[in-house]
């Protein structure tokens, strides 16, 4: 049970940050128990890594969907219509993949 600086961030996601002290069971110089105890909690103005990604593929998603409504529209696109339906399916299929990889979702199938 040592201690670590705690980095949160707005979307909710944490991250370990420096370690700052040694716990009681613990003796010897330069090891850790292998246990993490909160120091300090510091909040950070930014997103996790992987909420950024995942804004950027949503927002890229939104932009495919606008242009399968445009193509429908018009007429004679089914082939760049299937594309667009396939690459929307493979991003939703990455976004999934990287919420699965945040600290939160983690910890929370671990309790």
């Amino acid at each position: 049970m040592c201690y670590y600086e705690q980095y949160s961030m707005p979307c909710g996601d944490w991250k370990w940050g420096n370690f700052r002290a040694h716990c009681s069971k613990e003796y010897r110089t330069g090891e850790t128990c292998g246990m993490k105890l909160v120091w300090e909690s510091i909040g950070l103005p930014d997103n996790c890594k992987y909420c950024i990604k995942i804004e950027t593929k949503r927002g890229k998603i939104r932009k495919e969907k606008e242009r399968i409504k445009r193509w429908r529209q018009e007429g004679n696109r089914r082939a760049s219509i299937s594309q667009s339906e396939e690459a929307i399916e493979n991003m939703e299929r990455e976004i999934w993949d990287l919420n699965e990889q945040r600290a939160s979702v983690r910890h929370q199938r671990n309790m």
